[in-house]
């Protein structure tokens, strides 16, 4: 008998199912430590490579090779364009988050879906990045994320899908309540 993947959205719902099911027996599954390294290259230009990270408790080694982001300015803020720039990288990355807890619920919901489109906006003054204002803050004041969703469910339980992503976002929670960051030379 051979074994049939049940895949939605292109998501392995069985193996899916059975991680939250460890994770509920076995809670020390769920502790992750991601890691970067990040290079400067002259100007605003940098490179970021993302390889190793511990999660399920092991060492994770199913990357050959490192993923690289590089980084840099847009010529009006003193770059070259080599890379989206810092803030429009946080975009992406609440973007492609928000992405994956939709999907992934989605999924495990018995959703299809068949597209699914994230705008982004983000507005920032940069009186206090040049140090010209303390009141000003140097992030973003506001962030406007609209979303397009083509799907078979009805328009309500796609609005409660997105209210659940929204309570599950890392990246989203990440943005919504201060991090504790420590920052020390070596």
């Amino acid at each position: 008998m051979e074994n049939v993947i049940h895949k939605r959205n292109g998501v392995n719902v069985d193996q899916l199912m059975q991680t939250i099911d460890l994770v509920k027996e076995d809670p020390e599954i769920a502790k992750f430590q991601f890691r970067a390294e990040t290079e400067w290259l002259g100007g605003g230009h940098c490179k970021t490579k993302i390889k190793d990270f511990y999660g399920a408790k092991t060492e994770d080694s199913s990357r050959s090779r490192a993923f690289e982001i590089e980084g840099d300015e847009p010529p009006v803020l003193l770059g070259e364009n080599n890379g989206a720039n810092a803030v429009e990288a946080l975009l992406h990355a609440l973007a492609s988050c928000l992405t994956v807890g939709f999907i992934y619920n989605a999924a495990a919901k018995g959703i299809n879906v068949e597209s699914l489109n994230f705008q982004m906006k983000g507005d920032l003054d940069l009186h206090a990045f040049l140090g010209l204002s303390e009141s000003k803050r140097p992030g973003y004041e506001k962030i406007i994320v609209k979303y397009k969703v083509k799907s078979d469910a009805p328009k309500e339980q796609l609005k409660e899908l997105c209210d659940y992503v929204q309570k599950t976002s890392p990246v989203l929670d990440m943005l919504r309540n201060p991090v504790p960051v420590e920052i020390e030379m070596i």
